[in-house]
């Protein structure tokens, strides 16, 4: 999911560091406008420490290997902190573990920092459908949860699909490209269902945790 550097043509990677920061001005632009901002802090520390180990659990998806995303969670649970927190987030895992780049640290923090935004506003969903029913919560959480990382996905495979290099072999690229977004259908799957079971969890022993 990380696009590391030297993929990516400059200009790609100078719209990202834009789009990301148009993204990240708006996220705080509405984290300002809420009662006592600093309220979400320690939760935003707590996912965005998540966030940055979980790129190191995998999971097996022959022909590839894929990682924990858990974008679709952060909107979920932390609205419009999650931007600024996945954004914090990639900076470390660049830095630290050489995980994605510095260079792309804009595009990948498009690609999942918007998507989980977009995370969140499915979440909401759940207001429509009865705010107290579990059930709606659990679907909710999990159309969250796999819809962050699907999204992400195909944004990713757009990216790379557009932007093959003329001197390498393109079919080869594609098919690459074609098999590593594949592998993430099954990673949306299961984090849909931890989103799920974690928001039903939290709606039980902490329900404001979940309030907008």
């Amino acid at each position: 999911m990380h696009i590391p550097d030297g993929i990516l043509p400059a200009t790609v990677c100078l719209g990202g560091y834009a789009t990301a920061g148009a993204a990240t001005w708006y996220a705080l632009r509405k984290i300002n406008h809420q009662g006592n901002p600093r309220e979400g802090i320690p939760r935003a520390s707590l996912l965005t420490a998540a966030f940055l180990v979980a790129s190191w659990i995998h999971i097996p998806i022959p022909p590839a290997s894929v990682h924990l995303v858990l974008n679709g969670l952060l909107g979920a649970v932390l609205g419009y902190f999650a931007m600024p927190a996945i954004l914090i987030g990639l900076f470390f895992q660049a830095v630290l573990f050489q995980h994605g780049g510095l260079t792309t640290l804009g595009v990948n923090a498009t690609v999942m920092g918007v998507t989980a935004l977009l995370a969140h506003q499915i979440f909401q969903l759940r207001k429509v459908l009865g705010a107290s029913s579990r059930t709606a919560l659990a679907v909710c959480g999990f159309l969250a949860g796999a819809g962050g990382i699907a999204l992400a996905a195909a944004a990713v495979f757009t990216i790379l699909f557009s932007t093959i290099p003329a001197h390498l072999d393109v079919q080869t690229e594609r098919a690459g490209i074609y098999a590593l977004t594949l592998a993430h259908v099954p990673l949306a799957v299961i984090e849909g269902i931890f989103t799920a079971m974690l928001v039903l969890f939290l709606q039980k022993v902490k329900p404001e945790v979940l309030e907008d």
